[in-house]
C-alpha cells in the first residue's frame, strides 16, 4: 500500500502543560502512573510494530515521555490513517503508541469521576457494559414495559447523523472542564482533544478506497473544531462525556424509564407510539440546542415491540433473543473462506459471538458445521473448535 503524508488543515489550537507551572499543578503525575499506563494500552496492542519499536527500549522511551509531560514539551505525533469495510466503510484513525498511552494516562486519572455519574442504561467502552450488558439490559426493559410479553408496547430507535465527525469540540470541552481536578490535567485533557488528528497524518489506505468513505463521514472534511478520530481511547471516552447530556436529559428530564444507548444508537420504550413521538421531537430539538447534533432521519424507527428489536447486533422478540441473521451470514461466509492459519482464532471469535445470545444453538451448529467440513474438531458445547493435531 502507497503510504502518503496529508497536511490539508492546520491546528487551531495547541495547549501544552505549560513548564512554569508550580510544581503542585503536576506532582500527582508519577512515572507509577505512566507505567500502569503502557501496560493498559499494550495490553491490546503487544504486537503491533509500533508497540514493538517502543518496547525495544522501554525504559528510555517511557523516560522521555515522562520528562516531556511534566515539562511541558509534550505534543502529540502523527496519525495514521486507514479504511475498513466492514461493517460498514469508514475511516480508522491510530494514534502514535506513546499518544496513545497518554490517553490511557488521562483516562486513568479522569474517566472514573466522570463514569461514576453515568446513568446504568449508558453502554459502550465502559468496564463491563458491552453489547452483551446492552442487549440484556433492553432485554429486561423489554420484559418490564410488556409485563412478560402480555401487553403490547412499542419502541423508538434512533441514531445520531454523522456522529464522531461531527462533535462540537467546544460543547465538549464545555462538558469536561468543570469536573477536571487539577489545572495541569486539565491542560493534559484539552491538548488530547483540540488536537487535529489530520495534520501530518499518514494515509494507508489507497486512493481508490479512501474515495469509497462518503465526504460528509470523513474527518478530513471537518473543520479543526468539529470531530473526534474513531479509534482512540480518548475519542470513545470523549464521546460517552458528551451524550451523558443526552441520557441525564432523558432520564431526568423527560422522566423515560425504559432508555438504553450503546453509543450514539439509543433506544426508548413505551406502550403509547404517541408518547414516543412527542418525546422525539423532544429529543431533537434538545440535541440541536444543547450539543449541536443531529438524529438520522433514515435510522429512526418507531414500531411495535412484538414485530423484534434490533439492536448491538442482537434480534429480541417474543421468549428469544438471537443474532441478526447478517452477523451468521458472515460468520458462515467468512469462516468457510478464511486461510487455514486463521481459522481456529476466526471461529472461536464467532462461536463468542453467537453464544451471547441464548437462543444461539442452531446458529452455532451451521457454524460448526462448516468448521468440520475444513477438517476441524469442534467441542459437545459447540462453543470452541481446536487445532489440527500435528
Amino acid at each position: 500500500m502507497a503510504t502518503r503524508t496529508t497536511t490539508t488543515r492546520t491546528t487551531s489550537f495547541a495547549l501544552a502543560p505549560s513548564a512554569d507551572e508550580t510544581a503542585a499543578n503536576h506532582a500527582d503525575l508519577s512515572f507509577d502512573d505512566l507505567v500502569a499506563a503502557y501496560f493498559d494500552c499494550r495490553r491490546t496492542k503487544r504486537n503491533t510494530l509500533n508497540a514493538l519499536r517502543f518496547e525495544q527500549d522501554l525504559e528510555r522511551n517511557l523516560g522521555r515521555l515522562y520528562d516531556d509531560l511534566v515539562s511541558g514539551g509534550y505534543e502529540p505525533g502523527p496519525s495514521i490513517c486507514f479504511v475498513v469495510t466492514r461493517p460498514k466503510v469508514r475511516e480508522v484513525w491510530a494514534a502514535a503508541f506513546r499518544d496513545r498511552i497518554v490517553h490511557h494516562l488521562l483516562y486513568n486519572r479522569i474517566g472514573p469521576r466522570f463514569e461514576a455519574s453515568f446513568i446504568a442504561d449508558s453502554c459502550a467502552c465502559i468496564p463491563g457494559r458491552g453489547t452483551l450488558y446492552a442487549a440484556q439490559r433492553l432485554e429486561a426493559k423489554i420484559r418490564s414495559v410488556t409485563e412478560n410479553w402480555s401487553k403490547p408496547a412499542h419502541y423508538l430507535k434512533c441514531d445520531l447523523a454523522n456522529f464522531f465527525v461531527s462533535i462540537d469540540k467546544a460543547v465538549l470541552w464545555q462538558l469536561l472542564e468543570p469536573r477536571i481536578a487539577g489545572a495541569w490535567w486539565k491542560q493534559l485533557a484539552c491538548l488530547t482533544l483540540f488536537h487535529d488528528p489530520t495534520v501530518g497524518a499518514q494515509i494507508q489506505s489507497p486512493a481508490t478506497l479512501m474515495a469509497r468513505v462518503p465526504a460528509h463521514k470523513s474527518l478530513l472534511n471537518q473543520t479543526p473544531d468539529r470531530g473526534l478520530p474513531i479509534g482512540n481511547l480518548s475519542s470513545q471516552f470523549f464521546a460517552n462525556v458528551y451524550l451523558d447530556a443526552l441520557d441525564q436529559h432523558i432520564k431526568h428530564e423527560l422522566r423515560a424509564r425504559h432508555y438504553v444507548r450503546y453509543v450514539d444508537d439509543f433506544i426508548l420504550l413505551h406502550e403509547s407510539p404517541a408518547q414516543l413521538n412527542a418525546w422525539l421531537a423532544d429529543i431533537g430539538a434538545f440535541l440541536s440546542r444543547a450539543l449541536g447534533a443531529q438524529l438520522n432521519p433514515r435510522k429512526t424507527i418507531l414500531q411495535p415491540i412484538a414485530r423484534g428489536v434490533d439492536f448491538v447486533g442482537h434480534v429480541i422478540k417474543p421468549w428469544r433473543r438471537s443474532v441478526r441473521r447478517r452477523t451468521l451470514h458472515e460468520a458462515l461466509t467468512r469462516t468457510a473462506a478464511v486461510d487455514a492459519g486463521e481459522l481456529v482464532q476466526s471461529a472461536n471469535s464467532y462461536f463468542g459471538l453467537l453464544r451471547q445470545a441464548p437462543a444461539s444453538h442452531r446458529d452455532r451448529a451451521h457454524l460448526a458445521n462448516v468448521v468440520r467440513r475444513r477438517g476441524y474438531s469442534v467441542n459437545r458445547d459447540l462453543t470452541q473448535t481446536f487445532q489440527k493435531a500435528v
